[in-house]
């Protein structure tokens, strides 16, 4: 029997989930990078892991985070085999898969993940709800595609972003290109947003347009977490600390709200197909130097 998949997206950021309650999988970075190939394997921006939290408990500096609500482990990974703490899309995915398959019902619960536990609500009409939890505004710094410097705002939501609020409109920008940034202000890498604000919405929210490049992805069609640092980035920079938002990307419009240093996500969820990999496939894919596509 082979190894079981499950794809799925929200807002067109898509993952391969893999079923591994006890922590069986060899889930290699090798193989992390052959499973996102969009030539050679199934294609994804990332691996989500659906573990159970018990299967942590040896590994007490993640366990330990995430108290005693929740049941399941989201082990993400990036399209480059690289772990990343906190994934927004990617945790209402997760959501999504663990009430289809029941192991959770449609409601309230918890999903453990590397940046700290996550409450979720599952809509009956497949739509998630996320707590993002902490976000923090960290100071100002500069990216620069193509030779154009941009002033951002750096906020962590759980995993790091350089929020780059900007007139020029984004659909201009070459992000084939990771954009430069300072290495000694984001160490691990970060996450870039370039924003156009379109106007305060019917309701007296922020309307925003993003896109993003990802560190270890390159550019995706949504990223959860940055939709959250784009508002939370635009509030402060209005001297704001709480606001609600809907915000476009390339995968379609999530809506998300910052009360006083914590946020909220809500999107689409969606599953796409289910499978089994090859047997020979996932020990090939072992030794294989694929990169994602």
């Amino acid at each position: 029997m082979g190894v079981e998949f499950v794809k799925g997206h929200g807002t067109e950021n898509d993952f391969i989930l893999l079923p591994d309650p006890d922590g069986a999988l060899d889930l290699t970075a090798e193989r992390v990078r052959a499973l996102c190939d969009r030539r050679r394997g199934l294609g994804a921006d990332g691996v989500l892991r659906v573990l159970r939290v018990d299967s942590l408990r040896a590994d007490s500096t993640v366990s330990d985070s995430l108290g005693t609500e929740a049941r399941w482990f989201m082990d993400y990974r990036n399209a480059d085999g690289s772990t990343a703490e906190m994934c927004g899309n990617g945790v209402r995915v997760f959501a999504n898969y663990l009430v289809a398959a029941g192991l959770a019902e449609v409601g309230k619960f918890t999903v453990g993940t590397r940046a700290g536990a996550r409450p979720v609500i599952v809509h009956p009409d497949s739509r998630v709800t996320v707590g993002m939890g902490p976000v923090r505004t960290t100071g100002r710094s500069v990216a620069s595609v193509g030779g154009r410097a941009f002033a951002g705002v750096a906020v962590d939501v759980g995993n790091p972003h350089l929020v780059c609020l900007t007139d020029v409109a984004i659909a201009e920008l070459d992000l084939t290109v990771p954009p430069a940034y300072d290495p000694v202000v984001f160490p691990r890498g970060v996450n870039v947003e370039f924003v156009n604000e379109i106007g305060p919405d019917e309701f007296d929210s922020l309307a925003l347009r993003m896109r993003v490049h990802e560190r270890g992805v390159g550019e995706t069609r949504s990223c959860g977490t940055g939709t959250v640092a784009a508002t939370a980035g635009v509030l402060h920079l209005a001297g704001r600390s709480s606001g609600h938002s809907t915000v476009e990307i390339l995968g379609g419009e999530v809506e998300v709200s910052v009360q006083d240093g914590v946020g909220t996500l809500t999107g689409p969820a969606v599953l796409v197909a289910r499978g089994e990999l090859s047997d020979d496939w996932w020990t090939d894919a072992a030794a294989a130097s694929f990169m994602p596509k």
